[in-house]
């Protein structure tokens, strides 16, 4: 969660593994939207001495959909490349790593990024933005990395036009009690409720001792929009963008064990995508789950009936005998839930929350962004759901609950949004994975998310 090993190829191949997607309006610098792909899900800092970093046969994509019709107008690339320095020592550092450029460093990654625009006769525009960028090094501990931080702020790159990148580790921003979730939906703070009761506790946040990789890039809101414009009313069709992240590894792989050689060849083909959270992980049955991390946000329609009817909403009332009334009553009625539908896949039409809208004419998964909304001077991590109009679902800023907004909408919290008579179960209101952001794990200027942990203060994720 929210796309950390949710298919079972996927989670055989974890460079190319996309477990988070991001997009909002930059809190410091609101002319501009900042996206965000993660990738490599649980990296224990105490990885070495082959320390992780991204796949330089993975070609990693952030999509920019602007006209609504699930397709990508603009796709931002990022290609990898790993360089030894020193072929002589085992050690991924033999020294102090003070800078980027630091002859203690061994093993180092550089990136190239380029912008492609793509046109509707099929057409593609392709623009290099910045070649042969460096990734900082993962974070050691102490003595080989002392100042963390001023070698994350190095690895901070700007390219023309007023873009600013980054790519590499971080701490994972996401959290969630994976744990409970998957023993049986037994959510902690609920499990006394549970068909198989037990005392109740607080939930524990798997992944708050974790790393990640990050890809995430600043760039101007006029670049991303299909006139060219900056919009203020968040009315206009032309202030709603969509976005979701991809991994591609080339159709032929080769390898000569003998020589340690491999080599690629063919076109591209996509192994991982990810537009909102948790879809592919709590939604999709398992026997589809490759097979939608193959296909395209543009098909969706195919998969519409798992979110339709998600199978969590048949299982809670289930699981937590007599909590669930209304819920229960609803899925009776096998009527499709609308409120899930818009949320996720067309995005909220204009009547529905006073004052917004970001609805797309395509059934998608994309996360759906009205760039008119300005970011919130005090922000509720329950984003929409908790009053506050610039968070998920509009867009996804690393501090969203989204794991909350999302099983209290499961859970009916949200129906009223299509259906007025619904009255949701006063559960619906109260559900949570009980894990609140930690303020530890953002920073307020970009790249957004916090300095990785490192691998001697955080040996293994049971410290």
């Amino acid at each position: 969660m929210s796309s950390h090993r949710e298919a079972p190829e996927i989670s055989k191949d974890p460079v190319a593994d996309n477990t988070d997607t991001y997009a909002f309006v930059s809190p410091d610098d609101p002319g501009t939207v900042t996206l965000i792909t993660n990738y490599l899900p649980a990296e224990v800092p105490a990885g070495g001495p082959t320390f992780y970093e991204f796949g330089n046969d993975v070609l990693y994509k952030i999509h920019v959909d602007n006209n609504g019709d699930g397709l990508p107008d603009i796709t931002y690339e990022f290609s990898f490349d790993s360089v030894i320095t020193n072929p002589n020592t085992f050690l991924y550092n033999t020294g102090a790593i003070s800078s980027l450029n630091d002859p203690n460093w061994n093993k180092r990654q550089f990136y190239d990024v380029t912008r492609v625009d793509h046109s509707k006769h099929g057409g593609e525009r392709e623009k290099v933005l910045g070649e042969g960028l460096a990734c900082p090094p993962s974070n050691i501990g102490p003595h080989s990395t002392p100042n963390y931080s001023t070698l994350g702020q190095e690895a901070v790159h700007s390219l023309p036009g007023g873009q600013t990148v980054f790519a590499g580790q971080r701490t994972d921003p996401f959290f969630v009690d994976i744990g409970s979730i998957f023993d049986l939906a037994d959510l902690r703070p609920f499990q006394e409720a549970h068909v198989v009761p037990m005392p109740a506790a607080g939930g524990v946040d798997t992944l708050s001792t974790v790393n990640v990789h990050t890809i995430a890039i600043r760039v101007p809101i006029s670049s991303l929009t299909s006139d060219g414009s900056v919009p203020t009313n968040v009315m206009s069709s032309k202030a709603v963008i969509g976005v979701w992240g991809s991994a591609s590894r080339r159709k032929v792989r080769i390898s000569d064990g003998e020589k340690s050689e491999r080599s690629e060849a063919g076109p591209w083909v996509q192994v991982s995508r990810l537009g909102n959270p948790l879809v592919n992980e709590a939604l999709i049955p398992m026997s589809r789950k490759d097979e939608w991390n193959s296909s395209h946000p543009v098909g969706e329609k195919e998969y519409l009936q798992y979110v339709a009817h998600p199978e969590l909403a048949r299982l809670l009332p289930v699981l937590y005998p007599k909590v669930f009334p209304n819920l229960e009553a609803l899925e009776a009625k096998k009527a499709p839930r609308e409120d899930l539908v818009a949320i996720l896949l067309t995005g909220l039409p204009a009547g529905v929350v006073p004052g917004f809208q970001n609805n797309t004419k395509a059934v998608a998964d994309m996360l759906r962004l009205n760039v008119a909304v300005p970011p919130a001077s005090t922000p509720n991590p329950l984003g929409i759901v908790g009053g506050d109009l610039a968070g998920f679902p509009n867009g996804r800023r690393v501090s969203d609950d989204t794991t909350t907004i999302e099983l209290r909408a499961i859970a009916g919290l949200t129906v009223p949004l299509v259906n007025k008579a619904y009255k949701p179960d006063e559960a619906a209101e109260a559900v949570t994975d009980d894990t609140p952001p930690m303020s530890v794990r953002f920073q307020s200027t970009f790249p957004y998310i916090g300095i990785p942990h490192d691998g001697f203060d955080f040996p293994s994720t049971t410290k």
